[in-house]
């Protein structure tokens, strides 16, 4: 249930808090002086999109936060749970809206995308607006209303699943029988790309194996020169060689290792010198004994690493992608190839998903046809009690089928109405006044309310173009909801306005330069003038206090 709600700076309002508690509340006012402006903050809590103006006028932002006991609300709970924004038994919805239209949300403190309020608002209270009665009479709303009734989620989820599969299958479908030809000169020129990489037939890492041939090859006699030419200065220079110098070098340090200890270390760095040089000459002499120039390989190579070359650069790939290309395209060739055996599979697929949407789709209607009779009785019933003594209600729910899957399924949903004696029913907004629309919304609103059970719920001036015996009687309907879930009303009729358990009151004040409005709860004495203002207006006279009176003793 919500238990408090503060606003700083929204609209005409500079800083209000209000604390709500159980049962019914009212909120009455004058015209204009701004009774739904705390619905209306409410529901930026709960993810309504954010205008400019609702900020107070020459402040920098608007901060609305509202919280809610949710101590039984297990469905709010799991969902916080899942999104890791637990709190303890409470739970904080929070928007601040800066004065050039920038929104933020949190939920317990941390910050959360918009969508995340809306989801986590649906599962702590409902707001009906008093222009829901406009919607009662589009199709899809009927459709909406008698499904959440029936409380069949799974049924219409399964129906959704399989008219989205065979939306699928027929794109794809569509898809391949209007490329065939494209896909034919697709196929030829992948059979030739193919065929050309077959033949040259590139294995993974051989590139680079090539690159190393190669390089190696096309620099094979400057290397034998110049290794030559390195172990004839190094030890086969008989006239002089470094091998040879070195020796003469140690020889002559060797003899004053004993003597001096920094000779000594001299001695043993030169002799090291001596045994590295030895060995890298020995190895290089071995790599040039081996060392071999066969043109004919060279030429292979060389052959081989050119037309792999060629073959990156005309499909645009690098050398060393030349293998995976390869594949690539062979894969293509297969997916093409199969097109015309995945058509025959589609067909047989398509067959099957028509006959398991139809079959949930039947399931789906049974449940709409079963849950139509209910409520057709339930809110007949109820309209009658709103000073409606004739009215007869049906949700007629007439099945089709036709060429393309519905995700609502084949049924079409339509509310008729009968208002007078002997009157045939019809279609809602073909036979209902503004006034009639308004009690038949408000009877299903508190039928659905009691069957999908809310935390919470909020009517905005519901009972617009109602008055008299009417009002009274949709006072009781509001008040006996209320003994099962927190209801906030907010309201223009004295005959609601006095079933509420607590009343409050929104004023308008203004000094001529700035506007400020107020809400203030009533006391029992205050709710009598209020009350009293309702029946007569202004001018409040000794009978319309006790009307007022009697109106909130009963």
């Amino acid at each position: 249930m919500l238990t408090q709600l503060t606003i700083s700076n929204f609209a005409i309002v500079k800083q209000l808090e209000l604390d709500w508690r159980n049962g019914m509340t009212t909120i009455t006012g004058e015209t204009g002086a701004g009774k739904s402006i705390a619905i209306d903050a409410l529901g930026l809590c709960l993810g309504d999109r954010a205008v400019t103006n609702v900020v107070r006028p020459n402040t920098k932002k608007a901060d609305l936060s509202a919280t809610f006991d949710i101590k039984k609300n297990k469905p709010a709970n799991t969902w916080l749970s899942q999104h890791d924004l637990e709190g303890d038994d409470e739970c904080i919805l929070r928007r601040v809206i800066s004065s050039e239209g920038r929104s933020k949300a949190y939920i317990n403190g941390s910050p959360v995308p918009l969508t995340q309020l809306k989801e986590l608002g649906r599962l702590l209270i409902n707001i009906h607006g008093q222009h829901d009665h406009q919607l009662i009479v589009k199709a899809s709303e009927q459709r909406r209303l008698l499904d959440n009734y029936a409380k069949h989620q799974n049924l219409i989820d399964d129906v959704s699943y399989y008219a989205k599969k065979w939306a699928e299958l027929t794109n794809e479908l569509e898809r391949l029988q209007t490329s065939q030809a494209q896909r034919e000169a697709e196929q030829q020129l992948l059979q030739y790309q193919v065929k050309e990489l077959d033949e040259f037939s590139i294995c993974e890492g051989e590139f680079e194996t090539l690159e190393n041939d190669y390089k190696k090859f096309s620099n094979s006699q400057s290397i034998l020169e110049d290794t030559l030419t390195t172990l004839e200065l190094a030890c086969d220079n008989e006239q002089f060689n470094i091998l040879d110098s070195l020796r003469q070098c140690v020889d002559r340090l060797i003899q004053y290792s004993d003597i001096d200890g920094d000779l000594a270390n001299v001695s043993t760095i030169y002799q090291d010198a001596l045994i590295q040089l030895e060995d890298a000459s020995n190895d290089l002499r071995h790599f040039h004994e081996r060392l071999e120039l066969d043109p004919q390989q060279f030429q292979v190579i060389e052959e081989r690493y050119s037309n792999a070359i060629n073959l990156a650069r005309k499909h645009q790939v690098s050398p060393e992608s030349l293998h995976i290309k390869h594949q690539e395209l062979l894969q293509a060739l297969a997916n093409i190839s199969g097109d015309d055996s995945r058509q025959e599979q589609i067909f047989v697929e398509l067959d099957k998903t028509k006959i398991d949407y139809l079959e949930a789709a039947k399931r789906l209607s049974d449940s709409r046809s079963k849950a139509a009779g209910e409520i057709s009785q339930l809110i007949t019933s109820s309209i009658q009690e709103l000073n409606m003594p004739h009215g007869q209600f049906k949700a007629h729910v007439s099945t089709k089928e036709g060429e393309q899957l519905s995700s609502h399924g084949l049924d079409d949903i339509t509310f008729l109405v009968s208002i007078n004696p002997g009157q045939a029913l019809e279609a809602m907004h073909k036979v209902a006044s503004g006034g009639e629309l308004s009690r038949i919304s408000l009877a299903m609103q508190v039928i659905l309310a009691d069957k999908v059970t809310s935390p919470a719920l909020i009517f905005d001036e519901v009972d617009v173009g109602i008055s008299g015996p009417t009002a009274s009687m949709v006072g009781d309907k509001l008040k006996q909801l209320a003994k099962t879930t927190q209801v906030i009303c907010v309201t223009h009729l004295p005959q609601v306005a006095c079933k509420g358990h607590q009343q409050y009151f929104v004023a308008k004040l203004t000094d001529g330069e700035h506007t400020e409005t107020t809400v203030t709860e009533l006391s029992e004495q205050a709710r009598v003038k209020e009350i009293a203002r309702l029946l007569a207006g202004d001018k409040i006279s000794e009978h319309s206090l006790a009307n007022a009176s009697e109106l909130l003793a009963s």
